[in-house]
């Protein structure tokens, strides 16, 4: 019984603790599908997994290059992953919206897959407002060959057209 008893315990203790801890700092989750290679996934037979940090967007503070995952647009159910091309106010020129070219509204950010043509993004859906972000890929924690920290960065083909500076 006294077994039985501190098991019970440590759950009611630990879950609360865990939960927080996933919460406020962030989580390890696996990279799906094609739409960020080459950066994630560069090998269709093996799957990253990345640490979302949570806590790196506490403030809703995101940059260009930073890669993301939010909650998609399309389906509130699913989560996807992204980098952000453009933040509020800046002009982007866009791969097969309806619009060639769009200024991103305040408190939006403008996101696209690093494999272009294969990814359900901001070409598809449009702006995708800040609170739907949920956290931001900041390293690749399996497999160990990946193990490296995630940079924030874009190709200058994808800057924004009011941008000169390269994230």
């Amino acid at each position: 019984m006294k077994i039985f008893t501190t098991f019970i315990k440590s759950i009611f203790i630990g879950l609360p603790i865990g939960v927080t801890l996933v919460d406020t700092f962030g989580y390890v989750a696996r990279v799906d599908g094609i739409s960020m290679q080459p950066a994630l996934n560069p090998d269709r037979n093996i799957t990253d997994y990345v640490f979302l940090n949570r806590w790196a967007i506490r403030q809703l503070h995101i940059q260009r290059g930073d890669i993301i995952s939010l909650i998609s647009p399309k389906d509130p159910e699913q989560k996807i992953i992204k980098r952000v091309v453009g933040i509020q106010g800046d002009i982007i020129s866009t791969l097969g919206y309806k619009r060639k070219v769009i200024k991103v509204p305040e408190g939006h950010c403008w996101v696209e897959g690093d494999h272009t043509g294969h990814s359900m993004d901001s070409n598809n859906f449009g702006p995708v407002s800040i609170g739907l972000v949920t956290a931001k890929a900041s390293f690749i924690v399996w497999p160990p060959a990946r193990w490296q920290l995630i940079r924030s960065s874009l190709p200058d083909a994808r800057l924004p057209l009011n941008c000169t500076e390269k994230s």
